[in-house]
Order: structure tokens, then sequence, then C-alpha cells
């Protein structure tokens, strides 16, 4: 990928070369977090199946029901970002204007 040629003076990516890391699945932090464990991806998209819908754990079984009454059940994850955290706990995110125009990206490699 182009991106690897892009390194900025201080050995760091711009978020555009982050974008880009995420969609082929790589992980990438920030250096400048101040909580240090933490990185992002983007989750892969997924079609569940029906089968599959009433064994979720990620689910209340309000919304299992709501969609097990539905013609076709079924969910789609498509173009989510994670941040995971050093616990293991994974939240959505969203990057700030502060993440987005940030020039201390890294790629995790290891």
């Amino acid at each position: 990928m182009a991106g690897y040629d892009n390194y900025l003076a201080n050995g760091h990516f711009s978020f555009g070369n982050v974008i880009q890391f995420l969609k082929e699945g790589k992980a990438c932090r920030r250096s400048g977090w101040n909580g240090k464990g933490l990185f992002i991806v983007k989750q892969v998209p997924s079609h569940i199946k029906a089968d599959i819908i009433p064994n979720m754990q990620s689910l209340p079984q309000s919304a299992k029901d709501i969609l097990m009454k539905r013609e076709n059940p079924h969910i789609d994850y498509t173009n989510q970002m994670l941040i995971i955290n050093p616990d293991g706990r994974a939240d959505s995110w969203v990057p700030s204007a502060s993440d987005v125009f940030a020039e201390d990206w890294e790629l995790i490699t290891e």
C-alpha cells in the first residue's frame, strides 16, 4: 500500500492513511493517546442469519424478538469502527476533530 511510503517527518501517519489501513484490516493507534494499550479497528462486515440471532450474547432479548418476527431475520454489520481497550472492552468509536487532524497515528505491527 502506498501509505507505507507516506510517513510524516516524525515517523507517524495522518488520518487519511489510517482509513486505508483500517479498510485493509489493520489496527492503528495514536501515540498521543493518554490510555496506553488502546487501538482502533474496522469491524469485519458480516451477515448474521436467523439461526445465529437467538444465541447472540451482544443483543438484548427485545432486539432478538423484534428481529425474529421479520420476514427475513438477519443483521448486517457494516462500516463500524471499534476502539479496543487494554482490558479487552470494545466500544464503538467515531474520530474526533482532534483525531482526524492529528499527525501522530501509528500502524500496530506487533
